[in-house]
């Protein structure tokens, strides 16, 4: 090899690894499939090596396109925090953030926090995501995202955002015209919403199963939105943590004391984490959890721990 890469046909190689498509790389990128394939075949030819395994489903990476990989990330990296630099973003965070959260939580808790933080940083926009799943951090679907499990395996800054507690909720309407709920042995002659069991974003939502039965699924679906809809209109039990549940009266606890704990973790890659922008939303994210304990958990449970 004479002579070293473009920077330019690396950011091709990287946005074509993350999506694994020329069309889905060109959108992303802004230009025809023909230029990323060209910029693709120009950076091998250069680098004397095929990066890129061709087929029919899509582009998958060699084990040299693998080797690749993080040097060409961290030269993303580099690139962005070098460019907010430049253009003075020391001291107020500039431009856009994708920030991928879980749905209910994106609608009810995060948004309509975000007022504040992009008054106070007139350049700073936000993309956000919220998704009955999970944000793909690996092909750079967010820039961050709050999940229910963290990234395993690559180059990430990760830490535990909360742990809250999922507890039942029915509507009122519900509770009076079924069999009182004393015991978790009584839950056995009640219906339940759920999520749809082989469409789970995460083994986390399994929570319902820990009751020591099989619940009586009568309604399930694919996001937390329609659940609370349907257990609100009185279709049946539901389980949720108290961020979700609305305060219109709707929903009410159905047997105080029982729960499923989780954990939401935040996490990012760890070169775009250097970026300011990056930064001050995680900041938001970090004190909104911090300082609000009830979202999370029941005022009873609260008073318990302290």
């Amino acid at each position: 090899m004479n002579t070293l890469p473009e920077w330019t046909d690396l950011r091709f190689f990287l946005e074509l690894a993350r999506v694994g498509t020329l069309s889905g790389a060109s959108r992303r990128l802004d230009v025809e499939h023909t230029t990323v394939a060209r910029r693709i075949d120009r950076l091998e030819a250069q680098l004397g090596t095929t990066l890129f395994d061709r087929s029919r489903e899509g582009y998958e990476l060699t084990e040299m396109g693998q080797a690749l990989l993080p040097h060409a990330e961290t030269m993303e990296g580099a690139a962005l925090a070098a460019a907010e630099q430049l253009v003075g973003t020391e001291v107020a965070a500039h431009g856009v953030v994708r920030l991928g959260v879980p749905e209910v939580f994106g609608v009810r808790v995060v948004a309509p926090r975000l007022v504040g933080l992009l008054q106070e940083h007139p350049e700073l926009a936000i993309d956000l995501l919220a998704l009955p799943s999970f944000a793909n951090l690996a092909n750079r679907e967010a820039d961050m995202g709050v999940m229910l499990d963290p990234p395993a395996t690559g180059r990430y800054v990760v830490t535990r955002l909360a742990s809250f507690r999922f507890y039942l909720y029915a509507a009122p309407g519900y509770l009076a015209r079924h069999t009182p709920i004393q015991t978790l042995a009584d839950l056995e002659r009640h219906d339940f919403v759920d999520y749809v069991q082989d469409r789970l974003a995460s083994r986390e939502l399994s929570y319902i199963n820990e009751l020591g039965f099989k619940p009586r699924r009568r309604l399930c679906c694919s996001g937390m939105t329609a659940q609370i809809e349907a257990a609100a209109a009185g279709m049946g039990l539901m389980m949720a943590p108290p961020y979700a549940v609305p305060d219109d009266g709707r929903l009410v606890p159905a047997l105080p004391g029982f729960y499923a704990e989780r954990s939401f973790w935040l996490a990012a890659p760890a070169d775009l984490y250097r970026l300011r922008r990056v930064r001050v939303v995680w900041e938001l994210l970090r004190e909104l959890a911090d300082g609000n304990r009830g979202l999370w958990w029941h005022d009873t449970d609260l008073e318990q721990a302290a």
